[in-house]
């Protein structure tokens, strides 16, 4: 993967209607700030229950969005990363339709897991209570068969995502078909959704076990026999994500964004600090997605401290609520339709109390730890929480998920803030330092000094949280100079 950020983003809420505008939109407006384009699902449709996230159809661009020529026209300008939703597939979806219909006698039976194929000789409550769960409720749903028969189905997420069967040659060869189809799209990297889950074993967790490490290790190979890189998209503990990154290209690096929060905050970057010292090289770094703010991914797990303790990461969320106006209080838990509930939903900006020199800092920060940054594209112009779509959808992620116009965008790339960004982001995709080596000095609490040393090439940041001041120097033609004057 090229060394220069990402963008993340819906096809239909960045001012565009199709893939081509996006394509025209990467390569006028926005040239120069991205080597990469993580496009959110674009599949049929991307308008279900979880925002693309629920395929009818994993194999079909949307037609309302273009077809598999005009993403492989996009991807001729920048790398394209696509979705791989390996845990489940849309209750629409034509194979699972044919499953109630037939039942067992279908040929896509075994493709899906049920309560009794996973349990076959029952569970008892400590099984059950074993399940690690996103959502409150159990992870089954009832289905009624064509015959007249009902079966628990396992849904993991929604009642619309039925869960694959991954070790069945079936449900192999259903997310093969979706290699084949992104190859020939000019896919360079796929984000394998939710794949914590994928693996349901008796007895255990179902969330990361051995099992699953397995099945990722044997998804990546066929990837990587079609020049496919994975990212592994897994929020847990932080020593999980370590042990994920030594088995698989990328892993995200989600224990940033609230570490950034606490820095800022506080005014102390230890917890960041202690962070950087271990954290995996091989990392997608990031403020914001389509989801929420990770709480546990900093959190501790079964007595095992986390990144930050407990009362200052509850001090964190409460100031999130605080700088938002309480917003993103609406927006969080059982406020709203959430399908998690161990993230906070709010814009990054508001996170901050939109305070702008807080938000660049925020982002130097980001461009300046180890991996490669991706920004989402609410994040990319600053964007405030979207209570009217909130209260129009009443899903607590969509507060983070607004409908950019055209016209919306021409503004707010002519805001000051955003030009600033614009400039950090342009440093970051070109300064030969951050192909080098990176060195976080020893420093006070209060200071955060980052160094990238590429022989004859430096970049510097230095942060004094005490003051608010941050400094970015780097080397041109043979002196120092600043980014910010």
């Amino acid at each position: 993967m090229t060394n220069k950020i990402q963008l993340i983003t819906y096809v239909d809420r960045l001012g565009a209607k199709n893939l081509t505008e996006v394509k025209d939109l990467v390569d006028n407006q926005l040239k120069g700030l991205f080597g990469g384009v993580h496009i959110l699902p674009f599949y049929y449709p991307i308008d279900g229950e979880d925002a693309g996230f629920d395929p009818i159809n994993h194999q079909q661009v949307d037609p309302r969005l273009g077809n598999w020529e005009d993403l492989k026209s996009l991807s001729e300008t920048v790398d394209i990363m696509a979705d791989l939703i390996v845990n489940h597939v849309s209750a629409q979806s034509a194979e699972f339709k044919d499953y109630l219909q037939k039942g067992q006698a279908s040929e896509y039976a075994p493709m899906f897991l049920s309560f009794d194929s996973v349990f076959p000789d029952g569970a008892k409550e400590a099984d059950i209570l074993a399940i690690y769960r996103p959502r409150p409720s159990l992870p089954f749903t009832n289905f009624k068969f064509g015959d007249g028969s009902n079966k628990l189905i396992w849904t993991t997420f929604t009642k619309n995502q039925i869960d694959i069967d991954v070790k069945h040659e079936i449900g192999q060869k259903y997310l093969e078909g979706i290699l084949d189809v992104f190859e020939k799209g000019g896919v360079k990297m796929i984000r394998l959704d939710a794949a914590g889950y994928a693996v349901k074993k008796p007895g255990t967790s179902c969330f990361m076990i051995e099992e699953t490490f397995d099945f990722i290790d044997e998804l990546s190979k066929k990837a990587k026999a079609k020049g496919i890189e994975i990212l592994v998209e897994i929020h847990s503990y932080y020593k999980t994500q370590i042990e994920i990154a030594k088995r698989t290209d990328y892993v995200y690096d989600f224990a940033l964004p609230v570490l950034v929060l606490d820095t800022l905050f506080n005014k102390n970057a230890q917890s960041l600090k202690k962070w950087l010292a271990v954290s995996p090289r091989n990392a997608i770094t990031v403020l914001d997605t389509h989801d929420g703010i990770g709480i546990v991914d900093v959190g501790a797990e079964n007595g095992k401290p986390g990144l930050i303790e407990d009362d200052v990461l509850d001090e964190i969320v409460e100031t999130i609520h605080k700088n938002s106006n309480g917003n993103s209080l609406k927006a969080t838990g059982a406020a709203a339709s959430n399908l998690d509930l161990y993230q906070v939903n709010c814009t990054y900006f508001d996170a901050l109390g939109r305070n702008e020199a807080a938000y660049l800092m925020a982002r130097a920060i980001q461009f300046f730890v180890p991996g490669i940054p991706q920004v989402y594209y609410v994040g990319l112009f600053a964007g405030e929480n979207d209570m009217e779509l909130l209260e129009k959808t009443n899903v607590g992620r969509d507060i983070n998920r607004h409908y950019y116009s055209k016209e919306e965008i021409n503004a707010h790339l002519e805001r000051p803030l955003i030009q600033a960004f614009k400039k950090l982001m342009i440093f970051r995709n070109n300064h030969p330092a951050f192909n080098g080596e990176f060195e976080l000095l020893e420093t006070p609490k209060h200071i955060l000094h980052i160094h990238w040393n590429n022989q004859n090439d430096k970049a510097q940041l230095f942060i004094d949280l005490t003051s608010m001041q941050m400094n970015i120097s780097f080397s041109e033609n043979g002196e120092m100079s600043q980014l910010f004057v």
